[in-house]
């Protein structure tokens, strides 16, 4: 089959709109039609070369669909299913698999960052030559494959395009604060960064039951989002005190959680700054690989404990269809997430809009 994909060919070069074919299925596949992706972050940076990835590659990690065709092995879904594609699909049954932390599953890790599929292989095409899957997704695309694992059926209620932020951006955000930090109510939650994965923490904090949530950023416009999202108090990063502020708002002892999504180093170090003594940290931002990253020893004494997560613990066969009751069911925002919406061939457009920072989420609309 034929279809239109967005091809990253060189680092810093737009993305080109061309058409690949699609080789046959194996026997784990999953033929996903692509009806809503979302731009992220992750994929400006494999455009601008700061994460590097064998290419020509297609793009795209946040996708929701309609299940076409499956392989002969495949039990879970079926086609016409509605499915929420997984980032971080895994083989369920590896060193790590088996000790419930499917995110360093070793079939991912070998072959997602060699642009393959599980068994080592791609199934695009381009004029006979092989182009590569981002991150076992490869969403911005009319159609993609995936395995099994990543292809999660989810109730057929809610639209594509809210359904497809899902699978990084809310999951990352929402799994940092209740699957990772497990925040319990009653608590105080800081919540540095708020942007998309930020403003997620911020209303998963508020689903928790936490009963002081503080943003901190720069910029009354994403404060006044973020109190929008659940922020029962902000504060504005770029004054000399913010730390101070924070202990201030928290009976002088610091937040009982902090979540860090700027990505920055002084947000990592800032992070654990703001926590109090027995306090938990959770990462969810990150800087380039090969950056340092330096912490004031004192503030990593007390206690303390802190932890990157890239997924948020997600595990997305429970996770999925959850974050989808709570949207149904008016707990969980998601409309207010999508600023705004294009066709396939704007992609580049949409991508500059994210470099510079505008808006929170952008996705790619397909017929």
């Amino acid at each position: 089959m034929r279809f239109k994909a967005a091809v990253l060919n060189e680092v810093g070069a737009p993305l080109e709109i061309d058409e690949l074919q699609m080789q046959p299925l194996q026997a784990g596949d999953v033929l996903v039609r692509i009806r809503a992706s979302g731009l992220c972050h992750t994929d400006l940076e494999v455009i601008q070369g700061s994460l590097a990835y064998p290419m020509p590659i297609v793009l795209g990690h946040e996708g929701a669909g309609v299940v076409e065709d499956v392989g002969a092995a495949v039990t879970r879904v079926r086609p016409g299913d509605h499915v929420i594609l997984s980032w971080n699909p895994n083989c369920g049954h590896c060193f790590y698999c088996e000790r419930d932390l499917p995110i360093l599953c070793e079939q991912f890790r070998q072959h997602q960052p060699r642009g393959h599929l599980f068994d080592g292989t791609s199934r695009l095409l381009r004029n006979g030559e092989k182009v590569h899957h981002y991150s076992v997704t490869s969403t911005h695309a009319e159609y993609t494959v995936v395995p099994e694992s990543g292809a999660i059926p989810v109730q057929k209620q809610i639209p594509f395009d809210r359904a497809c932020i899902i699978g990084c951006g809310v999951m990352t955000g929402v799994g940092g604060v209740i699957r990772k930090a497990q925040v319990v109510p009653g608590s105080s939650v800081a919540v540095i960064g708020c942007g998309a994965v930020g403003l997620n923490a911020l209303q998963g904090a508020r689903m928790a039951g936490a009963t002081r949530i503080i943003a901190v950023d720069i910029g009354e416009d994403k404060l006044a989002r973020a109190r929008d999202f659940g922020a029962t108090h902000d504060v504005d990063a770029s004054d000399a005190d913010a730390v101070s502020q924070v202990f201030d708002l928290t009976a002088g002892r610091g937040a009982d959680y902090v979540l860090e999504s700027a990505g920055n180093v002084k947000a990592l170090r800032t992070s654990v700054e703001m926590a109090r003594p027995g306090g938990s940290v959770v990462w969810l931002g990150k800087v380039n690989v090969d950056s340092e990253v330096a912490f004031r020893w004192g503030s990593l004494m007390g206690e303390r404990t802190m932890v990157r997560s890239s997924y948020g613990n997600a595990r997305p066969v429970r996770d999925f269809p959850w974050l989808v009751e709570q949207y149904l069911a008016g707990s969980l925002k998601l409309d207010e997430l999508i600023t705004r919406r294009i066709r396939l061939e704007e992609i580049n457009d949409g991508f500059a809009m994210l470099a510079r920072g505008e808006g929170i989420r952008t996705v790619i609309m397909f017929d």
